[in-house]
């Protein structure tokens, strides 16, 4: 079974993901992480986000992976070309350049490739924002999260803060709300809600409320 989760930026789906996956003993397969470590990739290499060209060489020639602590369905690490990128890809400035790197047509091919390769077992969770619609079409679960900006800024301060960086909550808010706007509005793969998703607003839910839900879709799917 596949477990497919979309929404914006802030929405909780990567913690909603990989609590899931506890919950389920399911594999976590993160592909925001992936085109986070692309995007981090091009600006530690100098590479404008805005060349496709270049940003495709570096996504051929650079393959993304995980590292797993033994019997750990989730990810510990993340690499790039062997880098360990984990803490470097949840930085503001990847925040802001990831969306001009996942819009890049030729680059999703090539990342989609590397996503599908990676998650061609069964019993996986995955995230991201087209992974319903594109990525895992036939997922047998499909969800599509939402909060609202305040919600979902108040999130991401809160996740930076563990990392020891201080942010304004404003300047995230208004970061997401560009980050909605362009990856509502792209050509290719635009952040939209599958039509059999299950669509769930997790403002007001706890993470232990959002994580019963799912896991309820994909108990009923296998009933």
């Amino acid at each position: 079974m596949i477990i497919a989760i979309d929404g914006p930026a802030g929405s909780g789906k990567s913690t909603v993901a990989k609590l899931v996956a506890r919950r389920m003993g399911f594999r976590y397969l993160d592909t925001g992480a992936m085109y986070r470590a692309l995007a981090f990739h091009a600006l530690a290499n100098g590479v404008s986000t805005s060349d496709e060209d270049a940003v495709v060489r570096l996504a051929t020639q650079s393959e993304v992976t995980f590292a797993h602590e033994p019997g750990d369905p989730l990810p510990s690490r993340v690499f790039i070309a062997a880098e360990d990128v984990t803490a470097a890809i949840r930085t503001p400035s990847v925040d802001d350049a990831v969306s001009a790197v996942a819009r890049l047509p030729r680059v999703r091919a090539a990342m989609l490739e590397q996503q599908r390769h990676l998650g061609r077992d069964s019993d996986i969770v995955v995230e991201g924002r087209d992974i319903g619609t594109v990525v895992f079409p036939n997922a047998e679960v499909k969800v599509f999260l939402t909060a609202t900006p305040d919600e979902r800024a108040r999130r991401r301060v809160a996740q930076q803060a563990q990392s020891g960086a201080l942010v304004d909550i404003a300047d995230v808010r208004e970061s997401i709300e560009r980050r909605d706007s362009a990856d509502s509005t792209r050509e290719i793969a635009p952040l939209v809600a599958a039509d059999d998703a299950h669509q769930l607003d997790t403002t007001g839910l706890s993470i232990d409320e959002v994580v019963e839900r799912i896991a309820q879709f994909a108990e009923g799917e296998r009933a």
